[in-house]
């Protein structure tokens, strides 16, 4: 019961967040708001202000705005008769929150006392011809900044890798008694089992557990920094999935709660950064130029600016968009029989 809990909290919360980005804004731009609802219907109770109706409804996983005409510039005060830029920022808004709300929670989660395992990452092995061997890396080496970032867990060294994938990397490592600087470029297309850099990595011995939290002065830069760096290692993932012909490691609503059953396991305080992390994947993927999703709504805005004005007939954008929804559908099925499949084996 508690995981069912925790799940519908952070799933709601995400969700009104979102939508509350294409409400705000929608109603600042003198857009007509029907409905701002909480959960999906049957509808509970509802109360009219002015010319909005706010639901609450009895499925409480999800929430959504309906404003006059998305695709129709025809009818009265709809969102499509505004101008290109009203309309780009109205369909943004959605994802900017849940990025925003991502920073919350990651400032939150800083805040609080939690232990943090602190050593030396030991470069174990390297595998030959990579971009970690060509760069003149070997084993036994300690890693000690990425980028003029300090690395104090293998954790660290990882995301550091996957945040500059395609990028050349500055590594600072101890070979020994002399410290040597070398340029890594991590590769998006990689084999499974050499990783972006091609190195196998561990920890020293004389680990430590330090129990640290932030004051809020140093917590809100840091969890902008965490939440910008999950933002570009999450781009980094979907294209290096791309280029590699693989298909992205994703989860539908029963494998998100299966995640949130592991971990409430471990520590509350990590369903923070779990929150976050949700946040963060759903502002991407709603970003991404897919129909009837907010960047596939983008992408009729541009081609509109790119067409200067000469925007395509609403029909046939209602039509493309009602496609992608019936693949969306088809693909939470896939998604959801897959997760099904993986809890059931392990």
């Amino acid at each position: 019961m508690t995981t069912a809990l925790y799940f519908i909290l952070i799933i709601a919360s995400m969700m009104v967040v979102h939508e509350l980005g294409h409400f705000v804004t929608a109603k600042r731009a003198g857009v007509k708001v029907f409905e701002f609802g909480i959960g999906f219907p049957p509808r509970l109770f509802a109360i009219k202000r002015g010319e909005t109706e706010y639901s609450l409804n009895l499925l409480p996983i999800g929430a959504f705005v309906k404003m006059a005409g998305e695709e129709d510039p025809s009818e009265e005060r709809s969102l499509a008769a505004k101008p290109m830029r009203t309309r780009f920022v109205v369909l943004a808004a959605g994802s900017a929150m849940n990025a925003l709300l991502a920073v919350v929670l990651f400032s939150s989660a800083y805040m609080v006392p939690r232990d943090t395992l602190m050593g030396q990452v030991i470069i174990e092995s390297v595998i030959p011809n990579s971009p970690a061997d060509q760069a003149g890396l070997q084993s036994g080496d300690i890693v000690r900044q990425v980028n003029d970032r300090p690395v104090y867990n293998t954790g660290d060294l990882s995301s550091f890798i996957h945040l500059n994938m395609g990028a050349q990397t500055t590594i600072i490592a101890r070979r020994g008694r002399s410290e040597l600087t070398v340029k890594v470029v991590p590769r998006y297309n990689y084999p499974a089992d050499q990783g972006p850099t091609g190195i196998v990595i561990g920890m020293s011995p004389n680990t430590t557990l330090v129990r640290q939290s932030k004051p809020v002065w140093e917590a809100i830069p840091l969890g902008f920094r965490n939440a910008m760096d999950t933002i570009t290692i999450t781009k980094n993932e979907l294209v290096s999935s791309f280029v590699r012909g693989i298909a992205p490691q994703v989860a539908g609503p029963i494998g998100i709660y299966q995640m949130t059953y592991e971990v409430q396991k471990t520590d509350l305080l990590y369903l923070l950064d779990f929150a976050a992390l949700l946040n963060i994947s759903v502002a991407v993927f709603n970003m991404l130029p897919f129909p009837m999703l907010d960047g596939g709504r983008l992408v009729f805005v541009l081609i509109e600016w790119v067409r200067r004005g000469k925007r395509i007939p609403p029909e046939k954008e209602g039509l493309v968009h009602l496609v992608g929804l019936a693949v969306l559908l088809s693909l939470m099925f896939v998604i959801s029989y897959y997760d099904i499949t993986r809890i059931l084996s392990s």
